[in-house]
């Protein structure tokens, strides 16, 4: 019996065993029933975000929680694959769904450090836990994740399970799977990452935040390392190509999100629109929006845009640094200090906040977010050079140590000051056949300013809208030769309903009698309230509709004669589609169509074409006669400017309102319309001399003189029941032997010099002659 003492132990060890056995057992029991449904896997519907694309199809856009690209498994680079394993589980073509050996692993690492430190999670694990489970680190919890790794391992492959880790992991900023990650930080397909940048994202799933490489590169390249050197030990990458990989500096997008082109408030157009139709599922569904943006025009008219702004500020002068910055006097460290400071000053693309190390005449240092110091010398200082010196106005901050400011490089890539505009502006060009939307920006910062200038300012046309009411006229038989009185006129208070009324030319000065189409091309604000009175304000209110314009934003008055009603710049434009085009109206707009996630098209644009089914809303004759007349307004009056484009085929009209609140050019060739508006948003005046010839056209012609690059030159041919006739450029009368020619209606030609006997009168009744 005594030798049999130790079979008593044997039986408690078995004893025991068994115990934990049916505990075990009876935990599953227990567990299983609870396990989600793998319904979620294997039928994979991610969250995928709303993107927008241009017409050639190119990313400008995106919205969603999450950023996301579904791939195959088979699309995957082997590298990158090798990657993964080698950081997160390196024997998952191995176990079952749970490794022992890293259970036993962590199990000892956790019972020596007093805590549950580490896991020991496979990629199956993580995929249980990703799709079902929570993150907390509880023995329940990890049992939960262990019995659906097994559920999991026997419903899917291992490559099914692999893939589904790829797409669903989340690797930081907002990017969740491998695809979309590659694009975040790398700004590249993940077909096209090297070997460095696989061990970099590799290394981001234990702790996307921790190993960000935007915000915390050195922790991100600690943990690269440390992938390559574990991919060495599998045996997937040589010695040579550990050292040679680990020491490539890697280019990281440092902005979070960059798309093909700056497309901000047309993208949110998109966004609204989808929303209106989808709701939430909008930003889940991975709905594609095809707009009618090309980029070479969306990128033309930013560019055009940011540039015409800078420029106006310059003329302007500078304002002073925006705020201060004590860095001199503190115990904390100057990088944190300065970080700080330039936290809350949000860059505006290329112009930068930076904080004044040093300063005087001749240089200034700076710091810039990130830790990069800058000098600005010679003509960077020029804008801002008054603030360097003693001469700066009283209550005025000078540039010195601590002050905030921007700077930006110039075409050089040399650092200059500048300063954040207060004025906005928006660009907005149509393609005059359909009303497809070209390009579209709707201020100068959509990060600083969401409001849509294009879409939702309501502002004075002034000039602008003079076109519509010569249009007008042409319909009630006045011709462009029609001879008007360019001459001082008042209302009486009994006339305008409230007070006298004088107005006046915008140079002050009076040419007497003028044909029409010189009165336009000089936008003659007298001969515009003339023609008003003629045609009748009422008739007038109602011939704008046909533009699209609403009546009643124009009130009956003569003021209307010199813009005084309110339009958008999109209304502008669609109103001067119908003069490019011969006279049909089009309505504007931006979704060519909407397809679901796997292409299905789910709408499609059908617009009205001139060439189909548009509706004509002025005689084309009108069209062309409005068209020669505003050619004119870029070859000899207030827009001669463009002349520097070199094309004879631009027609279009300035506009400046009263106190020079507004400037517009509103202008087109055949093909294409385009509309520029500058302002301020409380409105206030632009400054003396701040015309649309001077504040808008320069943005226009920026745009316009890229997109129209190569295109030939059009051609704008009359109508039929257009003649041409020679007259005196001072009676607008018929001239054998006169050198100018003019258009007419075939009904309304003058009358020859010396014969009126058998001259039929224009249309409409009205005088060939309005003094």
């Amino acid at each position: 019996m005594k030798a049999r003492w130790w079979l008593y132990p044997i039986a408690a060890l078995l004893g025991l065993s068994l115990l934990g056995t049916l505990l075990v057992g009876f935990a599953v029991l227990v567990t299983l029933p609870t396990l989600p449904s793998l319904e979620t896997l294997t039928d994979y519907r991610p969250k995928i975000p709303l993107r927008i694309y241009s017409a050639e199809g190119l990313l400008m856009g995106e919205f969603g929680e999450e950023r996301r690209a579904v791939v195959k498994i088979s699309e995957v680079p082997e590298r990158l694959k090798q990657a993964i394993l080698a950081a997160e589980d390196d024997r998952f073509y191995q176990h079952g769904g749970v490794d022992y050996s890293g259970v036993l692993r962590a199990a000892y690492s956790n019972f020596t450090s007093g805590g549950i430190r580490q896991g020991a999670s496979t990629i199956t694990m993580q995929v249980a836990r990703n799709f079902f489970l929570t993150k907390e680190k509880t023995l329940a919890r990890k049992f939960s994740e262990a019995l659906l790794a097994f559920k999991i391992e026997h419903s899917l492959s291992k490559d099914e399970i692999l893939e589904l880790y790829i797409n669903q992991i989340y690797l930081g900023q907002r990017a969740y799977g491998f695809a979309s990650a590659a694009q975040v930080y790398f700004g590249k397909t993940m077909a096209n990452i090297t070997l460095a940048e696989a061990a970099m994202l590799a290394g981001l799933p234990k702790a996307p935040s921790h190993y960000n490489p935007i915000t915390n590169p050195k922790r991100a390249k600690t943990r690269q390392l440390y992938v390559l050197r574990r991919m060495n030990e599998l045996g997937h990458i040589s010695s040579l190509e550990l050292k040679e990989t680990g020491e490539q500096s890697l280019r990281i997008k440092r902005k979070s999100q960059e798309f093909a082109m700056r497309a901000d408030y047309i993208s949110e157009m998109a966004r609204q629109a989808v929303y209106d139709r989808y709701q939430e599922e909008t930003y889940t569904k991975g709905f594609k929006v095809y707009t009618t943006v090309r980029k070479l025009d969306q990128q033309a008219a930013y560019q055009a845009l940011r540039q015409g702004v800078m420029d106006y500020d310059k003329r302007h002068g500078y304002r002073g640094p925006e705020a201060s910055v004590n860095f001199l006097k503190n115990s904390t460290p100057q990088e944190e200090i300065l970080e700080d400071a330039l936290q809350n000053a949000i860059d505006s693309d290329d112009i930068y906040a930076a904080v004044v190390l040093t300063a005087n005449s001749k240089s200034v240092h700076a710091y810039r977010r990130g830790g990069e110091n800058i000098e600005i010398t010679g003509d960077g200082l020029k804008f801002a050079h008054k603030f360097l010196t003693d001469t700066v106005a009283s209550g005025r901050q000078r540039i010195r140590p601590g002050a905030l400011i921007r700077v930006q490089k110039n075409e050089k890539g040399v650092w200059q000051i500048v300063q954040l505009p207060q004025v906005e502006a928006s660009l907005v060009s149509i393609d005059p056949q359909d009303g497809a939307i070209r390009a579209l920006v709707g201020g100068f910062d959509f990060n600083r300013n969401q409001f849509n200038h294009v879409t939702q300012a309501w502002r004075q046309p002034g000039s602008s809208l003079k076109p519509f009411i010569y249009s007008a006229a042409l319909e009630k038989g006045f011709t462009p030769a029609t001879v008007i009185n360019d001459a001082p006129i008042s209302f009486s208070a009994a006339e305008t309903g409230s007070k006298l009324w004088e107005p006046r030319n915008f140079d002050g000065k009076y040419e007497g009698p003028l044909r029409m189409r010189e009165a336009l091309a000089k936008s003659k604000n007298m001969v515009s309230i003339r023609i008003l009175q003629a045609i009748g304000i009422h008739y007038a209110q109602d011939y704008i509709s046909r533009f699209g314009f609403d009546p009643s934003l124009h009130p009956p008055y003569m003021t209307m004669a010199l813009g005084a009603g309110s339009v958008t710049p999109m209304q502008m434009a669609v109103g001067y589609t119908t003069f490019a085009n011969g006279g049909f109206r089009v309505s504007p707009y931006f979704i060519e169509r909407i397809e679901d996630e796997k292409g299905n098209v789910l709408e499609q644009a059908q617009p009205a074409r001139v060439t189909k089914n548009a509706k004509q809303v002025i005689d084309p004759r009108n069209a062309f006669l409005m068209t020669s007349m505003m050619q004119d307004v870029v070859e000899r009056g207030t827009a001669t400017r463009a002349k520097q484009l070199s094309r004879t085929d631009l027609a279009g009209k300035t506009g400046t309102t009263n106190d020079h609140i507004d400037a517009w050019f509103c202008g087109y060739q055949a093909d294409l319309v385009a509309v520029v508006w500058i302002g301020f948003d409380n409105p206030r005046s632009l400054g003396d001399n701040e015309t649309g010839g001077r504040a808008a056209l320069p943005i226009w012609m920026n745009y316009m003189g890229k997109v129209l690059h190569n295109i030939p030159m059009a051609i704008y041919t009359p109508p039929r029941g257009v003649t041409m006739a020679r007259i005196n450029p001072a009676t607008g009368l018929r001239e054998a032997h006169s050198t100018m020619e003019e258009y007419f209606l075939q009904e309304q030609l003058p009358p020859e010099v010396g014969r009126d006997d058998d001259v039929a009168k224009p249309s409409g009744g009205m005088p060939d002659r309005l003094l």
